[in-house]
């Protein structure tokens, strides 16, 4: 799932490859897909983009927007992104194809579910959802200091576990359960321990694991969990994920437990991260 590292990786490629092209036309909801949603009616996209020069891709709390003159693409967090050049096959089923008058296309499709929004500039800054994700305070920017974080903890998220703190209510737009896993290894913090729980030195501990695992993700390329434009897997190897097939601990050699937990997979090292 596109979470903050894969949103800035796709981000720069998105600028490196499609920005300055112009649509030739937008096919949306070609592959019907009950969890894509999209802004209005598919069927005006190609009215709405047809023509436009696409502009600048910037990635805001896990989300990507591309600027395509007065109008604007969005994608959400479970929509996958591929590039084809001119003279590439497309994918047969889509939920979004952009063609360019080089003949160069971008489509989008969905796994599970996911956001492919094209709309006038401003017809969404109502959507709460959206408006979270462009107001987000990135956590590898300057605003996003000790101080910051610590005022992210208030009477409610005090009482949560560290997983539930750190990914819902979009206190961290865009860090969701797939980075955290990581996160809290590094941080030697359990899933499930809760954030009352912690000393004022695992607070300093979690909040610098937050930038610096982040950090790698952004670094390494995206995960390797996730695919990037072209296809190809991020090259920050997880610690703690399906891909570690051995269930072992990589900073103890212990082993790893998988559990269902907030409605999702959590990791943990039974040595390194004790509840």
């Amino acid at each position: 799932m596109l979470e903050i590292p894969e949103a800035i990786v796709l981000a720069e490629q998105l600028n490196n490859t499609v920005r300055g092209k112009r649509i030739e036309k937008t096919t949306a909801a070609a592959t019907p897909h009950k969890l894509a949603w999209y802004y209005g009616e598919p069927a005006e996209y190609d009215a709405l983009l047809r023509g436009k020069v696409l502009g600048n891709a910037l990635d805001y709390g896990g989300r990507i927007e591309i600027e395509a003159g007065e109008a604007a693409l969005h994608f959400g967090d479970g929509v996958i992104l591929r590039y084809y050049e001119a003279g590439e096959e497309h994918p047969a089923k889509h939920q979004l194809l952009i063609t360019f008058d080089d003949g160069s296309a971008l489509a989008g499709t969905v796994a599970m579910y996911g956001g492919l929004w094209a709309f006038p500039v401003g017809a969404m800054d109502d959507n709460m959802y959206y408006k979270a994700g462009k107001d987000a305070v990135s956590p590898l920017s300057g605003e996003f200091d000790y101080e910051f974080f610590l005022a992210l903890i208030d009477d409610i998220s005090v009482k949560m576990s560290a997983k539930a703190f750190l990914a819902t209510k979009q206190r961290i737009p865009g860090l969701g359960n797939g980075v955290l896993q990581d996160i809290l290894l590094n941080a030697k913090i359990h899933p499930k321990k809760k954030m009352n729980a912690l000393s004022d030195a695992q607070y300093r501990e979690l909040y610098e694991c937050v930038i610096s695992t982040l950090t790698e993700m952004v670094n390494g390329g995206g995960r390797d969990t996730e695919t990037d434009l072209f296809g190809n897997r991020g090259g920050y190897r997880t610690k703690l994920s399906r891909l570690n097939t051995l269930a072992i601990c990589p900073n103890c050699g212990d082993a790893v437990i998988r559990v269902n937990y907030l409605g999702g997979s959590i990791y943990y090292c039974v040595n390194c991260q004790k509840l």
